[in-house]
């Protein structure tokens, strides 16, 4: 078989990083010829807010104060594009229009919402009964090297990076160099292998479609006036990166794979990426790819990084698998499946005034990045929040929560409230910030914030929805349990 060899700036994402800048902090953007690629979370919404959105913009919510209806005179971070810009297209573009794929503008792209042929929530279920691939290639993908790297961007987030082992991945969060707390951005961060002259330090990080601009000027700003050892970032441009999730995701990776051993599907564990190649049609095989194991829908899948030029071709391959294994899936069924899972989506259930710990998202920091002298933007402010006031800590205002809300779907804006027992005026405790119909569960399911102290499980408020009152109870998340593979359950 005859292996597609990238065409210029470097052969494969195992080397991107070699050529490590010798300047303290520098930039590079390469060509769509480069490689690499990582896990992400892509920015969504449900399908008919798509579509709204994509040309009626709307606020940003600050989960400190009582939200208030979305205003259609301020920008969301969930597509960065203007009317006036014109849209970019993913290297599956034409295949997306080939297989019926209807085109909305997201986070500056054409991206596809749906199929002709599924409904959402078919889409949907298809993913959870058997596999779906998903067009990310919008996300920003970006490699830091050099000796500095890991502490340069344990500064600007709350992650132990110098201890990250090679090909292991974790989710966190870019934060404001204010001292605020606040979330820039949530992102993934993926260790890569080491290469000669970068120390050691070669990270591969996917940040959000909708805060391109926004991430491009705060690693610009951060670079400039970084005093440590030698960092450089590169951004990779126009590489393919799609997300395959489902129950059957490992058997139709699986199939393509042109040396199952070269990487063992069943102990590539959650959070855990490799290399491999795969076959393609006309008895070609790929560059080595970055296949990475999680995704943004709660499902068991994995994302895939590949040059612009093989990105159609490697998703054709996994499409072999035929259709009643898997389909392609847009945004709109995207976006329920991570509501189910759980997952915040930057821009609405998370902006540059949330902080981790009112977000949910204090998991992200670990043991050790705790205390007020960690070192990362925010460290003293985030330190003392994770103390309740009860126990000495600020503790937080308000805090991310689910909800099961009955009669009427509540959407993002909708005020949470509390009616006193005594029928009096109800108390303002928030606002939804995500809300949709679960296919899964037959339910209305949603999260936004609550005051601190209505946030536990189990707690009974009330939603209102087109200005009527609606049965909200505050629910665990994930709403649907995730199926992250972590290895066989014992006998």
């Amino acid at each position: 078989m005859q292996t597609i060899k990238p065409s210029s700036a470097s052969s494969a994402l195992r080397s991107i990083g070699r050529r490590s800048s010798h300047t303290a902090a520098t930039t590079r953007r390469l060509s769509t010829t480069s490689s690499l690629q990582s896990p992400s979370r892509t920015l969504l919404l449900t399908s008919t807010n798509l579509l709204r959105s994509a040309t009626h913009p709307a606020r940003l919510q600050n989960p400190n104060i009582a939200r208030q209806a979305p205003a259609s005179n301020q920008t969301r971070n969930a597509s960065s594009s203007s009317s006036s810009e014109p849209l970019a297209k993913t290297p599956l573009y034409n295949l997306h229009l080939a297989h019926g794929g209807k085109m909305v503008p997201f986070g500056g792209f054409h991206m596809p919402v749906q199929y002709t042929g599924l409904s959402v929530s078919q889409s949907h279920a298809f993913t959870r009964e058997h596999s779906s691939i998903f067009d990310v290639s919008h996300m920003v993908q970006r490699i830091f090297t050099g000796p500095g790297a890991a502490a340069f961007l344990q500064r600007v987030t709350p992650s132990s990076l110098e201890t990250l082992p090679p090909h292991k991945s974790t989710l966190s969060v870019l934060l404001q160099a204010d001292g605020s707390g606040g979330i820039v951005d949530d992102t993934i961060v993926t260790r890569l292998p080491d290469r000669s002259g970068d120390g050691g330090n070669r990270f591969y990080v996917v940040t959000n479609a909708g805060c391109r601009e926004k991430d491009d000027k705060y690693f610009e700003e951060e670079l400039a006036k970084w005093d440590g050892e030698s960092v450089s970032q590169e951004q990779l441009d126009g590489w393919g990166l799609v997300a395959l999730q489902g129950p059957e995701a490992e058997a139709v990776l699986h199939r393509a794979l042109d040396n199952p051993s070269e990487l063992d599907l069943k102990t590539l564990y959650f959070g855990q990426s490799g290399f491999a190649q795969l076959k393609l049609k006309g008895m070609r095989v790929s560059s080595p790819l970055l296949i990475s194991r999680g995704g943004y829908t709660g499902e068991d899948g994995f994302e895939i990084s590949i040059p612009k030029e093989e990105t159609v071709d490697v998703t054709e391959a996994l499409l072999a698998a035929g259709p009643e294994k898997v389909q392609l899936a847009g945004l709109g069924a995207r976006d329920s499946l991570r509501l189910e899972a759980g997952m915040c989506l930057y821009g609405h259930d998370l902006n540059d005034t949330t902080t981790p710990v009112q977000g949910g998202l204090s998991w992200v920091i670990p043991k050790e990045r705790r205390s007020a002298d960690a070192g990362y933007y925010g460290s003293e402010a985030i330190s003392a929040q994770l103390t309740p006031k009860s126990k000495g800590g600020s503790g937080v205002p308000s805090r991310r929560v689910g909800l099961i809300v009955e009669g009427a779907p509540a959407r993002e804006g909708a005020e949470i409230v509390s009616v006193p027992k005594d029928g009096g005026e109800p108390v303002k405790l928030g606002a939804v910030t995500s809300g949709c119909p679960s296919p899964t569960l037959g339910k209305n399911i949603a999260m936004g914030y609550v005051k601190d102290g209505y946030h536990k499980a189990g707690t009974e408020l009330q939603v209102l929805v087109r200005g009527r009152p609606r049965k909200a109870v505050v629910t665990k998340m994930p709403f649907v349990p995730t199926k992250y593979w972590k290895g066989a359950a014992p006998a």
